[in-house]
């Protein structure tokens, strides 16, 4: 059995493209071309040379000693908030902005909650002299005002969702109509391992630098490849997409996944949708997605912008059907108690969504033994004003 894709996009009966006809010319087209352009030399050559010179790859796998002491295990950090633009995003919009340049597209568009992956689109799309539009929600506007100035400075129009719950789910909603509009020359930039398939597999290939970089320097650092355990959060999921893809098919690594409690997982006001989500389709892919008796989306809820979306991607739902991944859920409380804690303790200030992976340490007993990779995805300067508000700094 393996955990990867299959030929006809589905992760086990998760994913596929379940799209209107107004979108099929669009997802076919990307469809049709995406292995074939990925896989050629000159692209490859251009990617990792992006990767490395401009993103600033590979990152560092940083032993956290400190930490690893109070939980008497081994603990390094996968330093992805040390990229350009300071998380994994710009992994992935190089890639996409890469795949658009060869497929003759002229104009951008993007989704973004937390507002990293709308900078890092709007960064690459600065690289290559794209027009950039960034659609975002209302309220992630407010909340993530600096990277709402980065976008702005970068050159990119950021447009305010206004439907709905107002955050990311509602921005998806407003770039998928765009897209539909402007079929021929517009390339839409998904910033996770969601939406119809080709997507979730593009998506998922870009990030995988992320494993493959622990590998080699897990190899250099303790003699061994694989780690016992690689934590990472999940809203869509393209971060623990990338930092578990080279151990997907690996049942010696332990792969949790930590998604968003919000209030708490029953309050009401939550993003846990491993525990609450239901067989559905949102934008375009079959996967779990918390929705009401009758069908309707249920509105999620996090203190982390890029956590509170309603479903994840169809990877991870299929890891968790088939249990090859634990998934923990964690409260806003206990997200912030943890970025504090890694600030204290390492001199690291996290994004709230890296925050939510830190505070799996309390949750499982980990052997003295066991090494663990964290996946730290981003860094916490976007959430300062969060972070100020909440410990009254």
């Amino acid at each position: 059995m393996t955990y990867n894709i299959d030929k006809n996009g589905f992760y086990g009966e998760f994913g596929g493209a379940y799209i209107p006809e107004m979108l099929y010319a669009n997802v076919e087209e990307l469809r049709q071309n995406y292995l074939k352009i990925s896989s050629e030399p000159s692209f490859k050559t251009e990617f990792e040379n992006l990767l490395r010179d401009f993103a600033g790859r590979p990152t560092p796998l940083y032993y956290a000693k400190l930490l690893s002491k109070k939980y008497n295990t081994k603990i390094y950090l996968k330093r992805e908030d040390l990229c350009h633009t300071g998380a994994h995003k710009i992994n992935n919009t190089i890639g996409q902005i890469l795949m658009a340049k060869y497929l003759g597209k002229t104009r951008i568009i993007a989704e973004t909650g937390a507002g990293q992956h709308g900078v890092a689109t709007a960064t690459v799309c600065a690289l290559m002299g794209l027009q950039c539009i960034v659609y975002m929600g209302e309220i992630d506007i407010k909340r993530q005002s600096p990277n709402v100035a980065r976008m702005k400075m970068l050159g990119a129009e950021v447009r305010s969702a206004t439907s709905g719950s107002k955050t990311l789910k509602d921005a998806t909603n407003e770039a998928i109509r765009d897209w539909i509009n402007n079929p021929a020359d517009t390339y839409y930039i998904i910033g996770s391992v969601v939406g119809p398939h080709p997507y979730p597999d593009m998506v998922a290939k870009f990030q995988s630098v992320i494993s493959e970089e622990i590998q080699k320097q897990l190899l250099e650092k303790e003699g061994r490849e694989n780690p016992d355990y690689v934590i990472a959060c999940v809203g869509g999921g393209s971060n623990a997409a990338g930092a578990f893809y080279h151990f997907l098919d690996n049942e010696n690594v332990k792969l949790i996944a930590v998604e968003a409690a919000g209030k708490g997982i029953h309050s009401g006001e939550s993003a846990a949708t491993s525990v609450l989500g239901k067989v559905g389709i949102i934008h375009g892919s079959k996967t779990l997605l918390m929705q009401s008796f009758d069908g309707q989306i249920t509105e999620p809820y996090s203190i982390s912008a890029g956590l509170d979306y309603p479903g994840v991607g169809p990877m991870h739902a299929n890891l968790y059907q088939t249990k090859r991944a634990e998934f923990l859920a964690i409260t806003d409380a206990e997200a912030m108690q943890s970025g504090r804690e890694l600030a204290k303790t390492e001199g690291i200030i996290p994004a709230i969504e890296s925050a939510h992976a830190f505070a799996a340490l309390d949750k499982k007993n980990f052997k003295t033994e066991d090494i663990l990779v964290i996946s730290l995805s981003g860094r916490g300067d976007k959430d300062l004003n969060t972070y100020i508000d909440y410990f009254k700094l």
